[in-house]
């Protein structure tokens, strides 16, 4: 076997092309767009180079065909946060043969311990935590925007190595046209009798206003977790800046008490239903099918990206609020049937039992491992938050 490092455009193709034989004849995989994989790695456009690092790997057989490939990262922002000083690897593709998978393991453990880690996570993003996190391990089905998917094997294949389940990612669906439950009904009236509390969806020609209160909720909403490290309004802009051409202004809800921003419930249209006919392409052709197929309506499904509510707010129904404003609005368009809500960790009981009351059903599973370097340390799971 050969292990390559991804140092030029030709290994950079390689390291994108690698999927493809992996996943030939399976249904349900939507190669990503290669431009957002690209993304990830580009000096320029992931500002967490900036404190940070992140390297790759390709793996061919000893004639010369790609069976794997991995990527491992230093993120300074989050590393500091937990027991142990931790890295990333990610963007893991393999054959089914463990020997294969060791030796990228091998490659991230030993280039991250170089650099000071005593642990690593995977397969995560060297990014957002909303984007490629996690293993699937229930519910094969074609994943939502920048969500992994991967063959069952690979479970083995982790767990073979040493890694450990640090949390768990759950998916939730939902169908939009079912009535939202009675419980979270009784709780919206309750809050819209007030003139204190007002729930409003984006407006596009606000996009900065609506940034920097989605800042002001998810500073507060998420102080508590142990991987959190504040965002900047500067930094919220430029991540709704990269929504626009996919944002529907009604699929993003924001709860004010007088004139202070408290909650907010951010959705997207599903564009892999689109993406998966450009074959990870969005150039100039790519831009015309896409166009096309959007036109068509093949969009029917949205996915929940960020759900919040500030502390001092929370268990006071803004939560129920909030769902029925956005269903009040969403549900009579009859555009979008189901709603999968993306990345509801296992971490977070208040949050799950709040999705479960709506009527949701569990319909994937990720998994987030943890390998600890030495084996003599001890093993612990993410904390859970009160």
């Amino acid at each position: 076997m050969q292990l390559i490092d991804v140092n030029n455009s030709v290994t950079e193709k390689q390291f994108l092309e690698v999927p493809v034989s992996i996943y030939k004849g399976d249904a349900n995989w939507i190669r990503p767009l290669d431009n957002d994989i690209r993304n990830v790695f580009d000096r320029e456009k992931n500002k967490l180079f900036k404190s940070g690092a992140a390297t790759r790997w390709i793996l061919k057989n000893d004639n010369g065909k790609l069976i794997g490939r991995i990527a491992a990262f230093v993120n300074e922002k989050t590393a500091r946060t937990s027991e142990y000083v931790t890295g990333g690897l990610g963007f893991f593709e393999c054959i089914n043969d463990q020997y294969a998978a060791n030796t990228l393991f091998d490659a991230a453990k030993e280039w991250l311990a170089a650099r000071g880690m005593e642990a690593m996570d995977g397969p995560i993003n060297f990014g957002d935590r909303t984007a490629w996190w996690g293993l699937q391990v229930e519910g094969f089905a074609p994943p939502t925007y920048q969500m992994n998917y991967n063959p069952a094997y690979y479970i083995q294949l982790f767990e073979a190595y040493g890694f450990q389940t640090y949390f768990n990612q759950l998916v939730f669906r939902y169908d939009v046209e079912k009535e939202v439950p009675l419980l979270f009904r009784e709780k919206a009236q309750r809050i819209f009798k007030s003139p204190a509390f007002r729930f409003e969806h984006v407006r596009k020609a606000q996009i900065n206003k609506y940034a920097a209160d989605l800042t002001q909720v998810y500073n507060e909403a998420w102080a508590k977790m142990g991987f959190f490290k504040p965002v900047t309004v500067e930094q919220t802009i430029a991540t709704m800046k990269k929504m626009l051409p996919i944002m529907d202004e009604r699929l993003i809800w924001f709860g004010y008490f007088k004139d202070r921003p408290i909650a907010f419930f951010v959705m997207l249209p599903e564009i892999n239903q689109v993406i998966r006919h450009l074959n990870g392409r969005l150039d100039w052709y790519g831009k015309l099918k896409f166009a096309y197929y959007r036109w068509r309506g093949v969009i029917d499904k949205m996915f929940g990206v960020l759900f919040g509510v500030v502390p001092d707010f929370q268990g006071k129904g803004i939560d129920g609020a909030l769902i029925v404003a956005t269903g009040n609005v969403v549900q009579p368009l009859k555009k979008y049937k189901t709603l999968e809500m993306n990345w509801v960790g296992d971490f977070n009981p208040k949050m799950i039992r709040m999705v479960e009351n709506l009527g949701t059903t569990v319909c994937k599973r990720y998994r987030t491992y943890r390998k600890i370097f030495d084996p003599e340390k001890p093993f612990y799971r993410a904390p859970v938050l009160e």
